[in-house]
C-alpha cells in the first residue's frame, strides 16, 4: 500500500470527517495537500480508517474496494431505527434460552453471498441525499440493497451487564457524539425503557467477522431473529 494511504484510528464518537480533521491538525506536513477517507465508519464505531492523501485521493475507487475485519457486541432486547445505541429504541421480549443455544449456528449460517438492505440512517444517497436525512425528513422510500458476502464469522462469547451500568454506558457513549444527531430524544427514549429495570441483567454476544466491502454490521444484527440492536463496533482491519 503507498505511503500516502495512512491508517489511523477513527475515535468512538467521531464522523470521519472530524477524524480526518484531527489528521490535519495532528500532522501539519500535509497542510495544503488534498485529503480524503476511503470507507465510512459511524459515529458509534470506532477503529482503522484509511485516509488518502495528495494524488492517492484519485485512486479512492479501489481503495473502497477492500475487504474489512470487525470485531462487534449485540445488546439483545432492544430494537432501534438506527440499528445501534444511536438510535430511538424500542424494548422486546425474547426467550434467553433459544438465543444462548442457538446465536452462534444462526451467526455461522450468515457466511456467503447475500443481498443486504442499507440503514435507514446511512449515507448511502438516493438521488444524491443521503438516507439519514430521508429518514429524518420523514420520507417514505425503498431501502437501496446489494450483494455483499461474509468471508468468515466467529461467535465469541456472551456476557451479563445490570441494567444500571447498561444505561450508563449507552448515555456516555452517546454523549461522545457531537452534531446534530438527535441524541437528547434518543437518551430521553433509552430512559423510559430501562425505567425500573436498573437491577435487571441484560446479555450482550461479541463476534468478529470478515466481510466484503459494503458490509453493514448494523443491518446484520438488525436481521437476527432476535430483538437486537448494535452495541459496539470495531474495525480491526482493512486489507
Amino acid at each position: 500500500m503507498s505511503e500516502n494511504a495512512l491508517r489511523i484510528h477513527k475515535k468512538l464518537g467521531e464522523t470521519p470527517l472530524e477524524a480526518l480533521n484531527r489528521l490535519r491538525f495532528d500532522m501539519p506536513e500535509y497542510e495544503g495537500l488534498p485529503m480524503t477517507y476511503a470507507g465510512r465508519l459511524d459515529p458509534m464505531a470506532e477503529g482503522e480508517l484509511l485516509v488518502l492523501v495528495g494524488e492517492e485521493c484519485k485512486k479512492k475507487d479501489q481503495y473502497l474496494e477492500m475487504d474489512k475485519e470487525y470485531e462487534f457486541e449485540m445488546l439483545f432486547g432492544f430494537k432501534t431505527d438506527s440499528y445501534d445505541l444511536l438510535g430511538l429504541s424500542s424494548a422486546e421480549n425474547f426467550n434467553k434460552e433459544d438465543l444462548i443455544s442457538t446465536l452462534a449456528m444462526i451467526l455461522e449460517k450468515k457466511k456467503g453471498k447475500f443481498v443486504q438492505k442499507y440503514p435507514p440512517f446511512s449515507s448511502k444517497t438516493i438521488n444524491g441525499v443521503p438516507l439519514f436525512q430521508k429518514t429524518k425528513d420523514g420520507e417514505e422510500f425503498d431501502l437501496p440493497e446489494r450483494e455483499v458476502k461474509i468471508y468468515e464469522i466467529e461467535f465469541i462469547g456472551f456476557r451479563e451487564i445490570k441494567g444500571v451500568e447498561l444505561l450508563k454506558e449507552i448515555k456516555r457513549r452517546i454523549n461522545l457524539v457531537s452534531g446534530d444527531f438527535r441524541q437528547e430524544e434518543i437518551i430521553k427514549k433509552w430512559e423510559e425503557n430501562m425505567q425500573s429495570r436498573g437491577e435487571d441483567i441484560f446479555l450482550i454476544a461479541k463476534s468478529k467477522m470478515i466481510c466484503s466491502s459494503g458490509t453493514y454490521v448494523r443491518s446484520l444484527v438488525d436481521s437476527l431473529p432476535f430483538p437486537a440492536t448494535t452495541f459496539s463496533i470495531k474495525r480491526t482491519r482493512v486489507f
